[in-house]
C-alpha cells in the first residue's frame, strides 16, 4: 500500500470518530484550541518518536523531564519538600498505585494483611479506584453520596475500621464537578491513622489557577496534613497528549512502594516505577514543554477565559426551564439533568445533531467537560439544546457509559 493509499484508509476510519475539533466532543479530550500549542505538542512527540522511557540512563533526559513535571506538578498543590511522586499513563495508573502504596504501608505499619484491607470512598469516586481494589484484592467499601453530590462524611466514618487501609474524596468529581469536603474526610482519616487520597485527576491543573484568580476554593490539597496521596494528571487541563499523570506521596520513601525490583534473570536488574515497562516517551516530552510554554501566565490566562465560556453554557442551561445544573460545580465541568423529561432522550436528539455528550446515572444527566476550544461553540449548542428539549420523544436506550 502506498502512503497516499495507506492515509486515505486512515482518514476515512477516521471520519467516523467523534469531531471534536469542530468542539463537538465535552468529555475525552481536552484541547486548547490554540494552534500554537498543537504545534508545540506536535514537534515534542516527534522528537521523542522512538525513544523508551523505560531507561533513564540510555535516555537521561527523559529522567530529568519527569522530575520536572513531578516538581512542578507538585508545586502547584503544595507538595512538602519531603514529598515526591512519579509519572503515571493516566489518573487510573495514579490511583493504582496510590492504593498499592497504602496496602503495602498498611501491611508494614499496622499489620494488615492485603486480603483483608478495604478501602472507603463516595460512590462518586472515580472508577479506577473500584479497579484498583479489585486488581489488588482489597474489599471495596463505595458509600452513597448525599443529596448534593459531596461524600458523606458521617457514613464513610461509619465504614472505615480496623482494616481500612485507604480513605478518599474527589477535589472535584468527574461525575458532577462538586467538591468532596476533603479536610473533613483527610482529618478524619489522620485521626484513624490511615492514608487518605485527595483524587484530583481532573482538578489539579483547575483549582490552583482558580485559587489565583480569587474564586473561594476549599482546602484539597497536601495544605492539610491528613492528605498522603494527591493524583493529578497533566493530561487532562494542564494540556498535555495522552498519557501524562502525576502520582504524589507526602513522604518519598513510599514512592519505593511503588517500585517492581526484580533481578533474577539474565539481563539483569528490572525496575520499574509502575506498571508498564516500556513507556512512551512523547507525552513525557510533550507534557513538559506545554508546562514551560505555558507557565504560570499562560494557564491563568486560559482558565480566566475557560470559566467564562463555563459561565456561558450554565447560564444558557439554567435559562432553560426544563433543566437544571446537578449539585454546585466548582470548575469547567457541567451536569445537568431535568425534573420533567428525559434527558437521554435529549441527548439522542443531541447526538443526531453531531454533539457528543455523555450520559449520567443516579440520577439520570447529561455530562459536559468544557475546554478552550469550546468558547466559539456555545450559542450553536444551545440552539440545538433548546430545540432539542422542545422536540424530544422516548429515549433510544443508550446506556450511560464512561468509555
Amino acid at each position: 500500500m502506498n502512503r497516499d493509499e495507506l492515509f486515505e484508509q486512515v482518514s476515512q476510519r477516521k471520519s467516523a470518530d467523534a469531531k471534536w475539533e469542530q468542539g463537538r466532543t465535552f468529555s475525552l479530550i481536552y484541547p486548547t484550541g490554540r494552534q500554537d500549542v498543537d504545534d508545540v505538542l506536535m514537534e515534542a512527540n516527534r522528537l521523542y518518536l522512538y525513544e523508551n522511557a523505560l531507561n533513564p540512563i540510555r535516555f537521561p533526559s527523559l529522567g530529568q523531564m519527569e522530575l520536572d513535571i513531578v516538581e512542578m506538578t507538585g508545586a502547584l498543590v503544595n507538595l512538602p519538600t519531603a514529598g515526591g511522586g512519579t509519572m503515571a499513563s493516566g489518573g487510573s495508573e495514579s490511583i493504582l498505585m496510590s492504593v498499592l502504596v497504602n496496602r503495602d504501608r498498611a501491611q508494614r505499619d499496622r499489620g494488615i494483611e492485603p486480603a483483608k484491607g478495604n478501602i472507603v470512598y463516595p460512590t462518586s469516586a472515580h472508577a479506577a479506584f473500584a479497579k484498583a481494589a479489585h486488581y489488588l484484592e482489597l474489599e471495596a467499601r463505595p458509600i452513597p453520596i448525599k443529596a448534593d453530590f459531596t461524600a458523606d462524611v458521617d457514613a464513610m466514618a461509619d465504614a472505615i475500621d480496623d482494616n481500612t487501609v485507604l480513605v478518599m474524596g474527589s477535589a472535584y468529581g468527574y461525575p458532577h464537578g462538586v467538591m468532596d469536603p476533603i479536610e473533613d474526610l483527610s482529618n478524619l482519616a489522620l485521626e484513624r491513622g490511615i492514608g487518605f487520597h485527595s483524587d484530583t485527576c481532573v482538578g489539579a491543573f483547575v483549582l490552583p489557577f482558580l485559587e489565583r484568580l480569587g474564586y473561594d476554593i476549599p482546602p484539597y490539597d497536601f495544605r492539610l496534613p491528613g492528605v498522603t496521596e494527591m493524583s493529578c494528571d497533566v493530561h487532562k487541563y494542564g494540556y498535555a497528549t495522552k498519557g501524562a499523570s502525576v502520582i504524589l506521596h507526602r513522604n518519598s520513601e513510599w514512592i519505593g512502594l511503588q517500585y517492581f525490583l526484580y533481578t533474577s534473570w539474565p539481563s539483569g536488574l528490572y525496575g520499574t516505577p509502575t506498571v508498564a515497562g516500556a513507556r512512551p516517551a512523547g507525552p513525557i516530552a510533550a507534557a513538559w514543554s506545554v508546562m514551560n510554554y505555558l507557565g504560570m501566565d499562560g494557564y491563568l490566562e486560559l482558565m480566566r477565559g475557560l470559566m467564562a465560556t463555563t459561565k456561558k453554557f450554565r447560564d444558557g442551561i439554567e435559562a432553560i426551564p426544563q433543566l437544571r445544573i446537578m449539585g454546585n460545580p466548582i470548575g469547567p465541568l457541567l451536569t445537568f439533568t431535568s425534573d420533567e423529561i428525559d434527558t437521554y432522550a435529549v441527548c439522542d436528539l443531541m447526538d443526531d445533531r453531531g454533539w457528543n455528550l455523555d450520559r449520567n446515572t443516579n440520577p439520570n444527566g447529561l455530562h459536559m467537560m468544557i475546554s478552550p476550544l469550546h468558547e466559539k461553540y456555545v450559542e450553536e449548542f444551545l440552539v440545538d439544546l433548546r430545540w432539542a428539549v422542545a422536540n424530544h420523544g422516548e429515549s433510544r436506550g443508550i446506556e450511560a457509559r464512561y468509555n
